[in-house]
């Protein structure tokens, strides 16, 4: 079973004693986005556990206390760093200080553990092509022998995200073109193996692979372990990840991101946040008597041995 603890929410940022915690006593409780009152418990364990997977856009809160979980679990971490300022992230951290940290990061747990995230790439009269050619080049520069690889993908347009950004201007397929050109280009000259993550579109010929930000290849070979041959579904279109547990909650990351999917509106995460207990089993309130807890199916992905 593969634990996502960063699909739905940023909870090594903002809720990282939860996190920590949780590990701790081995279980968590995880309600049904769809139906609430239904709660899957998950445990914690490396016996169940076949790999955690992380995605932040600050892991500076964890990294003191990361090895409580690292040195128990095989991991993997997803640092998203964008062109983007506090007018479109305004809880990020600026680029110099996300860099400096995925730096650290890296020397705490390898660099064959990180693949740097440079999206939603999307476009604003600010944030041109120009723009971001620029920036990916001068943070490839300072990143490339850090991490493992880089993914991109372009903004994906849906209808609250035409609400909360006016300002963005649609990405037209020549536009997507000469961006996955620069970035194969620059990419290719620190030489960072890149990748697109659920992005439709072919660009192998600017040296892009068209793969899963998520695979059992790419966590296997970080962690010298062998997973099982097994054939599987991606999350949507497009996608070609592993299945996996996420642990968070939607409306519960405070980033603020504009182009967040998570949240119903940034200041819904804020309102949440007044029912999170950094000792509950779940991640927002308590289990109540009209829950109905149910031990979630945790699938075995490794081999026998497990190792190479």
């Amino acid at each position: 079973m593969i634990i996502n603890t960063g699909g739905r929410t940023d909870t090594v940022q903002y809720y990282t004693q939860w996190l920590l915690r949780r590990f701790e006593e081995g279980y968590v409780l995880v309600r049904n986005p769809l139906f609430p009152n239904k709660v899957n418990r998950y445990e914690l364990t490396p016996d169940k556990v076949d790999c955690v997977v992380f995605c932040s856009k600050n892991y500076k809160p964890i990294l003191s206390r990361l090895h409580e979980i690292t040195g128990r679990f095989n991991t993997y971490f997803h640092y998203t760093i964008t062109a983007y300022g506090k007018d479109i992230e305004p809880g990020v951290p600026d680029i110099e200080e996300s860099m400096e940290t995925l730096i650290k990061l890296s020397g705490l747990v390898g660099k064959q553990r990180i693949a740097w995230r440079y999206d939603p790439v999307l476009l604003t009269k600010e944030y041109t092509i120009g723009r971001h050619l620029e920036t990916f080049e001068r943070m490839a520069g300072k990143l490339a022998p850090h991490i493992d690889h880089c993914i991109f993908s372009f903004v994906e347009m849906y209808k609250k995200l035409e609400a909360n950004m006016p300002e963005l201007v649609l990405l037209s397929v020549q536009d997507m073109d000469v961006l996955a050109r620069g970035l194969g280009f620059t990419a290719k000259k620190y030489g960072i193996s890149i990748q697109t993550c659920g992005t439709n579109g072919d660009f192998t010929r600017y040296g892009i692979k068209a793969s899963g930000c998520m695979t059992l290849d790419i966590l296997g070979r970080a962690n010298g372990i062998v997973f099982r041959d097994r054939k599987h579904k991606g999350m949507r279109q497009g996608c070609h990840c592993i299945e996996s547990r996420d642990i968070g909650a939607y409306d519960t990351c405070m980033n603020g991101c504009k182009y967040c999917y998570a949240n119903k509106t940034p200041q819904k995460a804020f309102d949440n946040f007044k029912f999170h207990d950094p000792e509950s089993p779940l991640l927002l309130g308590t289990v109540g008597a009209e829950d109905t807890i149910v031990q979630g199916v945790q699938k075995a992905f490794r081999t026998k041995t497990g190792v190479n």
